[in-house]
């Protein structure tokens, strides 16, 4: 049974609810701003206020650390944009998926997609296609903050903090994004999915640059078609 407009919680019930499901999240997304921060202004490759600026305005870990880590080893800025924009290609689908549910006008809508990450995501989602819009922007706003605010600490501290490979945070990374994905798989379909990408990553990895084996592991997710 679906729930009409009347029957639907409070929008300011919904974005608590969203805020509170991501603070553990946000520790861990804060580390990883930490460690980003660190890379960026101690490397030379990227600097302070571009890094703060870059978390602001990208908020994308995986590509914001791709992109520093080409320039910190000297590699061209169209080369650290080239891998970013590589690594971001999964956000069409998962855009495509809520754009429906984030209303307002054309400016309202840039500002409300720019907390839209696989985590706001996979906490907004109710299944079947359903996302809760005040679920996904109460969780992203509480994860852009802790990326933002650890990406400060990072550039700060960042001589104190020493090599962010010290971190240890390399394996936080694949463990958060499991943790995200054990509450998808609710049928088979949705587990035979996530097999089938992992295995795609696996064979593809130790031969494309990075990001390709991302995008082409999402591919998986056409076996959802056979469902319907």
């Amino acid at each position: 049974m679906t729930t009409g407009p009347d029957d639907a919680p409070p929008i300011r019930f919904e974005l608590r609810r969203g805020a509170i499901t991501a603070l553990p999240l946000a520790l861990a997304v804060g580390l990883f701003g930490v460690s980003f921060g660190v890379l960026a202004a101690t490397t030379g490759g990227m600097g302070a206020l571009p890094a703060v600026v870059m978390s602001a305005t990208t908020f994308a870990g995986s590509a914001q650390f791709a992109a520093a880590s080409i320039l910190a080893g000297g590699g061209q800025p169209i080369a650290a944009v080239a891998a970013a924009l590589l690594l971001n290609a999964r956000y069409l689908p998962i855009g495509i998926s809520v754009a429906r549910i984030l209303g307002g006008g054309p400016l309202r809508r840039f500002l409300k997609s720019q907390l839209v990450v696989d985590e706001s995501w996979a906490i907004a989602a109710r299944g079947g296609g359903e996302f809760v819009a005040g679920r996904l922007l109460g969780a992203g706003l509480v994860l852009w903050l802790s990326w933002v605010g650890g990406t400060v600490i990072g550039v700060i501290g960042g001589e104190a903090l020493g090599d962010p490979t010290a971190l240890g945070l390399d394996a936080a990374f694949p463990a958060l994004f499991l943790a995200l994905l054990v509450s998808q798989l609710t049928d088979r379909g949705a587990v035979s999915a996530a097999l089938l990408g992992a295995g795609i990553a696996i064979v593809l990895t130790p031969f494309t640059p990075p990001g390709v084996p991302i995008i082409a592991a999402s591919a998986a997710a056409l076996i959802g078609l056979l469902d319907r």
